[in-house]
Parts: structure tokens; sequence; C-alpha cells
């Protein structure tokens, strides 16, 4: 009997840099950032640790190069509900809502990348630490800009809430305390915004 060919994997397929930093995402994620050394990393991408070393100098430089990955995604989940919301603010600070209300069943058995390498990167000059941080800035800067266009009477403050109640969501679906938390996080975001409207525009 003749055995199939086996079809090279994904990873197998990619250029030498990204397969790296794909087996780098799938291991951080699944079994943490301390607990993955380079040698199972360069094994996972079918590579070798000198490899890795030419394109990474340090591990902690592969880890923040792979946050920055996870940050783009965020980042473009923004840009996504602008587009699709042009000069309707409110309606893009409910559809980010929705974006992380659609991403909760894979935190379920993941957790948040974000809220998982945190705990691991204790030292706040870890380059993977700064990438967590200026993230979450430019996430409030930017959702308090959209407060401040849907006209919302204290936009800083309900930027804040905004968060609390994204962030919160992560967490609470990560331990497993809170039911139907998809469906809770836009109610309570659809709250806040209503809170702040002005009154002549309720």
């Amino acid at each position: 009997m003749t055995v199939p060919a086996r079809r090279p994997s994904r990873v197998a397929k990619l250029p030498p840099r990204e397969r790296v930093l794909d087996a780098a995402e799938e291991l951080f994620r699944t079994e943490g950032i301390q607990r993955v050394g380079v040698q199972a990393i360069a094994e996972k991408a079918g590579t070798t640790k000198m490899a890795i070393y030419r394109h990474f100098e340090t591990k902690d430089a592969l880890v923040a190069e792979w946050l920055r990955i996870v940050v783009a995604d965020y980042r473009a989940a923004f840009d996504r509900v602008e587009a699709e919301h042009p000069d309707r603010p409110e309606e893009q600070i409910l559809g980010l809502a929705r974006f992380i209300a659609e991403g909760l069943p894979t935190l379920s058995y993941r957790g948040c990348p974000f809220v998982n390498s945190l705990a691991e990167l204790p030292d706040r000059s870890h380059p993977g630490r700064q990438v967590i941080e200026e993230h979450k800035e430019f996430q409030l800067r930017r959702l308090t800009g959209s407060c401040v266009r849907a006209g919302l009477s204290d936009p800083g403050q309900a930027a804040a809430e905004i968060t609390f109640v994204l962030e919160g969501a992560q967490i609470s679906t990560q331990n497993g305390s809170v039911d139907r938390v998809g469906e809770r996080l836009l109610r309570a975001v659809e709250g806040v915004v209503a809170r702040y409207r002005p009154a002549a525009a309720t």
C-alpha cells in the first residue's frame, strides 16, 4: 500500500523569521512566556537556536515582537469599526465592545495574552511589558477620542469606565466567575454611553 505523502505544515511554508514568530505565538499562548525556552521554539519552528538569534537578539526581543503582532490585531479592530461606522462614534464604541465580546470564547481557554504576559513580566523595563503598556495608553487615548466625538459629557471618565468593563469582562471570562459575559459586556458599555450622553441627545 502506498503511504500518502505528508502535506507540509503551514509553519513549514513560512519564511524563517515568520516560522519562529508563529511557533513562539503558539507556545507563549498555550504554555506561557517563562516556561518556553528558545530551544523549544526552535524545535517547533523546525530551525535552530542560532538561527533564531540571527533574527532576534534575545528571547525578550522575540517576546516583544510577538506582542507587537497581538497589538496590531487589536489596533486593526479599531480601524475596522471606524471604517464600518464612519462619522458614527457611538457605533464605533459599541463596535469595539462587540469585537471584544466575540473574542471572549477564545479567551475562556487561552486567556488574554496581555493579562497573561503582564503576570509573567513584572519588570516594567522588559521590552514586552513596554509594548503592552504603550498599547493600553494608545487604546485609552483612542477610545477617549471616540467619546469626545460622540459628545459624551465626560469623555475621559466614560472611556475609563468602558475600559474597566472591557478588561473586566476578559478577566471574568478567563476565570469563569460570571456567566453570559459577552451579553453583559455589551449591556454595560451601552449603559456607560447612555449615562454620559447629553440630555438633549437622549
